[in-house]
């Protein structure tokens, strides 16, 4: 098995980086934990690989069909995304339901626009930041996972840069 990577974004808010596009070129798949804002951004995902999203607090008109929680397997590991999750110290009911549930190997979370990694149990859960321009963030941010070919899991985070043009002089 050669090394498989994995997109992992989050909290777009209706605005999708350019340079995310380029950072995701070589993505074999692209995992999106909601808060999308803007059906396109999903079209513009696809186009650069298969692309999984669930729906996020904020999305409605036809983002309103999204799932709420999703469980993909990619590169034989088992990968849950949820939007509204808590942290892996206080995780949310509805994360603890999915998590006893599914049993993934990750979970990929989003909501609350803080990039965390941590384990709850023996599942890596990863928060990739938010990568839009809305919110409380100052840097916006993503992740890339890497499924090795022995199977060990590695993460790399993404930088896009400040949230707001306005802190720049």
């Amino acid at each position: 098995m050669e090394k498989t990577t994995i997109g992992l974004v989050s909290d777009t808010h209706g605005s999708l980086d350019p340079e995310l596009i380029e950072v995701f070129q070589d993505a074999d798949h692209i995992i999106h934990a909601g808060d999308i804002g803007d059906p396109e951004i999903l079209d513009k995902l696809e186009a650069v690989a298969p692309t999984t999203a669930v729906r996020g607090n904020i999305d409605g008109g036809e983002l309103r069909f999204q799932p709420l929680e999703v469980v993909v397997e990619i590169a034989g590991k088992r990968i849950a995304v949820l939007h509204i999750a808590g942290s892996p110290k206080r995780p949310r009911k509805a994360a603890r339901e999915l998590l006893a549930r599914e049993r993934p190997d990750v979970i990929v979370v989003g909501h609350s626009h803080i990039p965390v990694v941590g384990k709850v149990g023996s599942t890596l859960w990863i928060n990739p930041g938010a990568a839009g321009r809305h919110g409380f963030h100052d840097v916006r941010c993503a992740a890339l996972l890497h499924v090795m070919p022995d199977g060990e899991l590695k993460m790399d985070r993404v930088i896009l840069g400040p949230r707001s043009m306005q802190h720049e002089s």
